[in-house]
């Protein structure tokens, strides 16, 4: 073997923020508060509260390897948390704030968390669990809405300013303190757990090298493409799977970050992007469904001019809402796909050259699709005996990936079935994959309808049916039948104040769908049940309606 010549230079988010204290001092970190006032700090800023962070939990006794969870809301307190304490060696591991309390307290104990940073609004929460926990030594609440906090609570910023930050160093030169010593890349960083629909939350732990890598190329031209000139609004939680890494990309290149804190409804979000001057922000489709609606209300009420892209994950988009966004409002939406276990994104809708000079038609197309891989992330996909399938944009089959952001196993190793003796790992998504490499989710391995022998995509039914002028949402799902086994069945919720009888429904989707994968029956329900992460709940509408079909 013939080596190279270069540095073991460590991937850690040390060097992270030491980059940004040293090329962006000036960037902003703008935070909106409970009262929607917002609060600015630079990266400098951050900096030297990152590391008064990590002081501070040094002396209450936190050492390299500790697990230290976040209950909290996007805002500056919570980016200290992602920066400070992976730099000092510790582990940052967040709470998803919309799981049960009998979840939360499971997640916590299994990670073995010592420490608990917490918003004071979310107190009521952290209460339903808090006698529960095994491991938690000290609570460190963030005064959100100003309001005071008793013992045996720790207010988190007072500890924060009680501490003297060294003098800032020149250039990289990392000054004396919590962040002197190298962490290694390979360490965990953070710990995310799996929304657990089916079984208790899995752990996957994110290592410095893998967080810094995803970053790097989550920034590419043909990703994100982030720099220093973006205003970057994480609509995503960052409870949620890093906040699908905004942070870390947008530290990394000093660009400044808008953090919404808990005002998530459209107009709330419209405002903000208006007044920061946001060129990408990121979510899930429940918020642009909704922002799109606001804004076909009231078209010339906001100036989105500085948006060059919204990010749309967490589940497939219609291609109606990417079109109406685009022809109704000139905004760019783009597609990714990605999950927990891939620190999380695996793939995202640029439209490549050789797409682009087909038209318009393939240009949706590929905008509505899951979207090619990002740089060294792999992906194939597999039928039933475990037989890869070809590129060809027809055949459907379990998407599997590789690439170094993608967990080789779960925390404490449950979970074996999900990797291949080869080493790649089961996402439980049914794909196409066409020839140019674009990803197509067709559903869920769960949620896919098996009828006669042939399997019908729930999610291909859902997006034709949100394409409706009557429908809001749509959601397909199997219902049990005596002779096919199963058949789709469509709940519908309506626009407010419109309806359409179901055989108006039935010949919109005969347009584009063979008459086999047409839903035998419709519900029409108020709003359809969500998970943790806003994905569609389908067991709830399968326990409630799959047995429709034989009743009848």
């Amino acid at each position: 073997m013939f080596d190279g010549t270069m540095m073991g230079f460590p991937l850690s988010i040390g060097h992270l923020l030491e980059r940004g204290r040293a090329i962006f001092p000036d960037s902003e970190v703008v935070s909106r508060g409970p009262d929607k006032r917002t609060r600015s700090q630079t990266y400098e800023q951050t900096y030297a509260r990152s590391e008064k962070l990590a002081r501070a939990l040094g002396r209450l006794g936190v050492r390299p390897g500790d697990r230290i969870a976040t209950l909290s809301w996007n805002h500056a307190q919570h980016l200290e948390c992602y920066l400070g304490i992976p730099a000092m060696g510790a582990v940052v591991h967040t709470l998803n704030i919309r799981l049960p309390p009998s979840e939360l307290a499971y997640i916590t104990n299994h990670a073995e968390d010592v420490a608990v940073v917490v918003d004071r609004t979310l107190l009521p929460l952290f209460e339903k669990f808090r006698s529960e926990l095994k491991t938690v030594k000290h609570i460190l609440v963030v005064r959100d809405d100003g309001g005071p906090i008793e013992p045996p609570f720790l207010d988190y910023d007072a500890l924060v300013d009680a501490e003297t930050a060294c003098p800032r160093a020149v250039g990289f030169t990392p000054p004396e303190g919590p962040f002197a010593a190298t962490v290694d890349e390979n360490q965990a960083a953070m710990i995310c757990y799996t929304s657990g629909t089916t079984g208790n939350p899995k752990g996957v732990a994110y290592s410095h090298r893998s967080t810094i890598l995803h970053a790097m190329v989550g920034s590419m031209r043909d990703m994100m493409g982030i720099g220093c000139d973006d205003v970057v609004l994480p609509v995503v939680p960052m409870f949620h799977a890093a906040a699908w890494g905004l942070p870390y990309m947008a530290y990394l290149n000093g660009a400044k970050l808008v953090f919404p804190g808990c005002h998530l409804d459209p107009e709330s979000l419209l405002d903000l992007m208006v007044s920061q001057r946001v060129t990408l922000a990121a979510g899930v489709p429940t918020i642009w469904n909704g922002i799109l609606a606001k804004l076909d209300a009231e078209p010339k009420r906001w100036d989105l001019s500085s948006v060059r892209t919204m990010i749309i994950g967490g589940s497939a988009a219609p291609a109606s809402m990417i079109e109406g966004f685009e022809k109704r409002h000139g905004l760019v939406v783009t597609h990714a796909w990605g999950m927990t276990e891939t620190n999380p994104l695996g793939t995202l809708a640029r439209v490549v050259q050789k797409v682009r000079v087909r038209g318009e038609e393939a240009i949706l197309s590929a905008r509505a699709s899951q979207g090619i891989p990002a740089a060294f992330v792999e992906t194939r996909h597999v039928d039933d005996s475990g037989q890869i399938l070809p590129w060809d944009g027809a055949k459907m089959g379990e998407l599997e990936v590789r690439g170094p952001w993608v967990t080789r196993s779960y925390v404490s190793g449950e979970g074996t079935d999900r990797f291949t003796e080869d080493g790649w790992f089961k996402t439980g998504d049914i794909v196409t994959i066409d020839a140019e490499g674009y990803v197509r989710i067709t559903d869920r391995s769960k949620d896919v309808i098996k009828s006669g022998g042939e399997w019908i995509s729930s999610v291909a039914l859902e997006n034709a049916l949100m394409a409706h002028p009557a429908v809001l949402e749509a959601a397909v799902f199997a219902g049990q039948h005596p002779k096919w086994g199963e058949r789709p069945i469509a709940a519908i919720v309506w626009k407010p104040g419109q309806t359409a009888p179901e055989s108006e429904l039935a010949a919109h989707l005969a347009e584009r769908f063979p008459k086999y994968w047409l839903p035998d029956h419709y519900v029409v329900i108020d709003q359809i049940p969500r998970n943790s992460t806003g994905k569609f709940l389908k067991s709830k509408l399968r326990d409630q309606y799959g047995d429709v079909l034989v009743a009848k």
